[in-house]
């Protein structure tokens, strides 16, 4: 008799805006490695660049950062995480900066002669 496969979907994005989704039967008990292997197996085989750029990616499940011997399970979304750009902080300061003063968020209705943010 067959063992069962655990269905896990494989995500990752090169390019801002552009995601590639496949979905992988693996065995129970399947690492994330495996199921970027198998990913790679069915259909990535095209490019190896590609192929080492999503090694060197950083994994996650659901959103949340996880190693490369982490277990899946079933309808698990293995997703593989460009590195940041911007430092968050320093994205946020920026966005402020231009948006600028005044007349926007905290600051939109403030009543005359209070202190700033309030």
């Amino acid at each position: 008799m067959a063992e069962p496969m655990v269905s896990v979907t494989l995500c990752w994005s090169l390019a801002p805006r552009h995601v590639h989704e496949m979905a992988v039967l693996v065995p129970p008990g399947s690492t994330v490695q495996a199921v970027l292997d198998q990913g790679v197996a069915k259909g990535l085989n095209a490019d190896a660049v590609l192929q080492e750029a999503l090694h060197v990616m950083q994994p996650a499940i659901w959103g949340r950062k996880v190693a490369w011997t982490h277990p899946v399970q079933e309808g698990d979304r293995v997703e593989l995480c460009r590195p940041l750009k911007v430092d968050p902080m320093v994205a946020r300061r920026q966005r402020f900066k231009r948006q600028g003063k005044g007349r926007t968020g905290l600051f939109a209705n403030r009543k005359s002669g209070s202190a700033a943010g309030y």
